[in-house]
């Protein structure tokens, strides 16, 4: 095994739960609900790397994500308090549609 150029820790929580340090996030690319991948080898030692994007994984909305969360980390001012009056005014606009969020797409939408 090659010499590590850096080492670094982190802590487990009590729910088994890791944050990845930063120096490991940027080496890796790794940014908000991106995937990490393990390699547990024969004698003990773990790899850790970019995991792969799957089918069902949609990059367009995680960098549109990924923005929302830099934008409010940087912007809270941008935040606003919605009044009533506009709540109801949206739930009245869609409260007869109907839809199932687990349903497949038609093939012409998909």
């Amino acid at each position: 095994m090659n010499a590590a150029v850096l080492e670094t820790e982190s802590t487990l929580t009590d729910r088994y739960q890791t944050t990845v340090p930063e120096p490991v996030r940027q080496v890796l690319k790794l940014g908000k609900r991106d995937k990490v991948h393990y390699s547990i080898l024969d004698n003990g030692h773990v790899l850790l790397s970019r995991g792969r994007q799957t089918e069902s994984d949609d990059p367009v909305l995680g960098h549109f994500l990924n923005f929302l969360s830099n934008d409010l980390a940087t912007h809270p001012e941008h935040l606003q308090v919605l009044d009533g009056a506009w709540v109801k005014r949206l739930q009245s606009l869609v409260s007869d549609v109907q839809f199932d969020l687990d349903a497949p797409l038609p093939d012409d939408e998909a």
